[in-house]
């Protein structure tokens, strides 16, 4: 991968990284606010754990794309950004362009989907 398309890939990739980690403290002080609400009825206790649970949720998500994020980022510092940890292949441009953390081609991550 040329010099340029690194540059690209990874100044997407510190931006998503900003914006995660700007999410995660916000569900953060979210899910503390909901911890200290003082609930009068079962209603109450029901709308809380479900919007906690929504924000548990997003929160789970969100740390698993973050660690996805960091580990292309490291990729790109160690020089095995966009290569399929299955097959070494090239993952290609386009599937990066949509998945900057992907760490498998289109043919691979089919395959892995299955398995599970």
């Amino acid at each position: 991968m040329q010099a340029s398309e690194l540059n690209y890939f990874k100044e997407i990739l510190e931006s998503r990284k900003k914006q995660i980690e700007t999410n995660l403290s916000s569900v953060n002080v979210e899910l503390n606010e909901l911890s200290n609400l003082d609930l009068k009825d079962e209603g109450d206790h029901a709308s809380v754990n479900n919007n906690s649970m929504v924000e548990s949720a997003i929160y789970e998500q969100q740390t698993q794309e973050l660690k996805e994020i960091k580990k292309a980022l490291l990729k790109i510092v160690n020089g095995g950004y966009g290569v399929c940890e299955m097959c070494e292949d090239d993952i290609g441009f386009q599937r990066l362009k949509v998945k900057p953390h992907a760490i498998y081609c289109i043919d691979c991550r089919e395959i892995v989907e299955k398995s599970n």
